[in-house]
């Protein structure tokens, strides 16, 4: 069994089976998600799977370093891209964010992202319905990131990153993928306190 929203298309399918709720470290492929995340705000996330090779290819590997140092070139260059979203404040909030992160103090992305993950196991939800789209987490997040200039990231999308990284666990009792989330946080707690 799957989750029933991965039912819809072969690209859902893999997306569902190799990646969502799968922990995820490492600055650059936060940073790719996060954008990502950013983008599907007020759009269906198939439609970010479509263009996931051509938001790659336009944003040089979404390389915070080379992505941050984008200017108005690079913003008319993306806006007149047809392969991916052009939706100038999410552009701009991408750019935005890359600077923050190259400008961020050890430890990092990553760490600031994981601090955030729930402490404890609790049950897989057993219907869609119970899957929030806010959390107090997420919440805290959204709140710490902007503090920190992030753009373009209220609770909702960051409580989806949460899930898509493997933060949380937030597929169904009875789907097939295993609880992958804990192995992720641990190894997280790991390299936060050095033990």
């Amino acid at each position: 069994m799957r989750c029933p929203w991965a039912a819809g298309s072969q690209l859902y399918r893999e997306y569902h089976d190799t990646e969502w709720g799968r922990p995820l470290h490492g600055r650059d492929a936060l940073y790719e998600r996060l954008c990502l995340e950013v983008f599907q705000s007020g759009l269906s996330w198939i439609t970010i799977l479509r263009k996931r090779a051509a938001f790659r290819a336009a944003f040089d590997g979404f390389d915070p370093e080379v992505v941050a140092g984008y200017g108005p070139a690079q913003i008319d260059r993306l806006l007149a891209d047809a392969t991916i979203v052009r939706n100038r404040a999410k552009i701009e909030a991408s750019i935005a964010n890359a600077r923050v992160i190259v400008e961020m103090d050890e430890p990092g992305l990553d760490a600031l992202l994981w601090s955030f993950a729930p402490t404890g196991a609790r049950p897989r939800p057993t219907a869609v319905a119970e899957v929030p789209a806010v959390t107090p987490e997420s919440t805290a997040m959204a709140r710490e990131l902007k503090r920190r200039g992030f753009r373009f990231i209220g609770p909702t999308t960051a409580y989806a990153l949460m899930q898509a990284t493997g933060m949380v666990d937030d597929h169904l009792a009875g789907c097939w993928v295993g609880d992958a989330s804990e192995a992720g946080k641990a190894a997280s707690a790991f390299r936060r306190t050095g033990r």
